[in-house]
């Protein structure tokens, strides 16, 4: 998995965290070591501000002369070599993690923003928090096309985990951000963000830029489900009351929601129940499975996943 943006790996962090320690203790050591030096010439402030401007390399000049005192001055140069160095490799490594993850992130966006733009018939995603994280992992599982739009950073960083997605940080809510994510050639959106205002105005912005756009929307409070239908709404999901009905089926049909979960949500095989949508002048139209001719095939299928559903009961 890549590296999420804005984490320092964790090998630099080590080596960074090395040296800052090392760097500590040095400067400790120089303030002992001018006390010592200096005796009760020199105060603790003095000691303290000579180790901060070796250090520092700034030079304001000698509080208590060093010409008169060589094993000060043999101590001074030992101090500025070694802790003059490890500044200088904690300064630099900050400095190379920042421009190296920068540039990181721009061509990492820049390829991004080139993948998306060739998508169509694509899902958009509006909120990858809780809700959202499950629909994104589902689409993923059946390897349908989608792009989530968050401007929770640890949101995207947990959808990492999921695959490699498609993702823009910024506002579901707004047209920029919609159109990025190519709206105009999405074939549907799912509205996941923590409010029912925020998923009212997601609704109403995708609509006004996609008017054939099959969009679903969770729903909070079931007092705004007229307003997500005049919204533009194709369907409004409320977690809550499917989590209730969820919660009663276990209690008193259990072996039936195994079915379904073995069939919709399996994680060793992908089972699913799809549309297919056949058009008015196919041949099909009309039919049966078995004037189609697909009543054997469906025979066929149902043999070779009865032993899969079978072992999944036990």
């Amino acid at each position: 998995m890549a590296q999420p943006s804005g984490q320092m790996p964790s090998n630099l962090a080590k080596r960074i965290g090395f040296a800052c320690s090392g760097l500590f203790i040095i400067f400790l050591i120089g303030v002992a070591g001018y006390k010592l030096i200096g005796g009760n010439q020199w105060s603790l402030l003095d000691a303290v501000y000579m180790t901060v401007i070796t250090l520092s390399t700034v030079g304001f000049g000698e509080i208590h002369t060093l010409t008169a005192a060589p094993a000060a001055r043999i101590f001074t140069m030992f101090l500025i070599l070694f802790g003059v160095g490890l500044l200088a490799f904690v300064v630099s490594s900050v400095t190379a993690f920042v421009v190296e993850g920068e540039l990181r992130n721009l061509f990492g966006r820049q390829r991004m923003k080139r993948e998306i733009e060739k998508l169509r018939d694509h899902y958009i995603i509006c909120g990858v928090g809780e809700t959202g994280f499950h629909v994104a992992e589902e689409l993923f599982k059946t390897r349908r096309p989608f792009v989530a739009v968050d401007s929770n950073t640890q949101h995207l960083e947990r959808l990492q985990t999921v695959g490699p997605v498609l993702f823009i940080e910024g506002d579901a809510t707004r047209d920029e951000d919609l159109l990025q994510a190519g709206i105009e050639r999405a074939k549907g959106l799912v509205a996941t963000l923590p409010t029912d205002e925020a998923n009212l105005f997601a609704t109403i912005t995708a609509r006004e830029l996609n008017h054939k756009i099959r969009i679903i929307t969770k729903m909070i409070d079931d007092s705004a489900h007229r307003k997500f239908l005049r919204a533009g709404a194709n369907a409004i999901v409320s977690p809550t009351f499917i989590g209730g009905m969820r919660l009663v089926s276990e209690l008193i049909r259990p072996t039936v929601v195994t079915f379904l979960d073995t069939m919709l949500r399996g994680d060793e095989a992908t089972f699913r129940v799809e549309e297919i949508l056949i058009p008015e002048d196919s041949k099909l139209a009309g039919q049966t499975l078995e004037q189609a001719g697909i009543g054997p095939l469906a025979r066929r299928l149902q043999r070779a996943r009865r032993s899969s559903f079978s072992a999944a009961w036990r």
